[in-house]
């Protein structure tokens, strides 16, 4: 029985199977050229422009920003979930959404490629950045005062409620 289940193994092992190319099965995709080369192998190289935005810089950026989420997330931990200043509740609220506008920003640069996808890839950043104003109005909301309370909760008092910590 060992022996069999071995020489299946061996037949069927892992770089002898098909690979499996990521594709988004409800997105239309734009021909591909064999290999995707375009062109001959005798036409010379024309490097894509240099753009600090998206080189090393971006990467740099993206570290700051999800070290920056690390100690702010755990000053409500360590003051027991008791409402923040303003200013570290604005701090925490959009370094998170910012950490996730970039995280999603490489997802659909990796996954959702202009050269397979054509102008969706756009699309899928238009909305990313749609969505990113509209988060930057709902922290300026959870800012205002509580109609009720006549207090500011904030970020920590949304997810207080979300949860439903009491307050002493």
């Amino acid at each position: 029985m060992l022996r069999n289940s071995i020489n299946f193994a061996s037949k069927r092992s892992f770089h002898a199977c098909k690979p499996a190319c990521f594709r988004i099965p409800f997105l239309p995709t734009l021909p591909q050229q064999p290999g995707g080369v375009k062109g001959n192998v005798n036409e010379a190289y024309v490097p894509p422009k240099i753009d600090k935005v998206h080189g090393s810089y971006h990467w740099g950026f993206e570290k700051i920003i999800s070290m920056s989420v690390l100690p702010l997330v755990t000053l409500p931990l360590i003051s027991g979930g008791a409402p923040l200043s303003v200013t570290t509740d604005v701090l925490l609220a959009s370094a998170g959404m910012f950490a996730f506008m970039v995280e999603f920003q490489s997802c659909i640069t990796d996954y959702v490629q202009k050269r397979v996808y054509g102008n969706i890839n756009k699309y899928a950043m238009y909305l990313l950045y749609g969505g990113s104003v509209l988060s930057i109005l709902g922290i300026y909301n959870l800012q205002k005062p509580d109609e009720e309370k006549k207090e500011n909760t904030g970020f920590i008092g949304l997810l207080n409620k979300f949860f439903k910590i009491e307050q002493k």
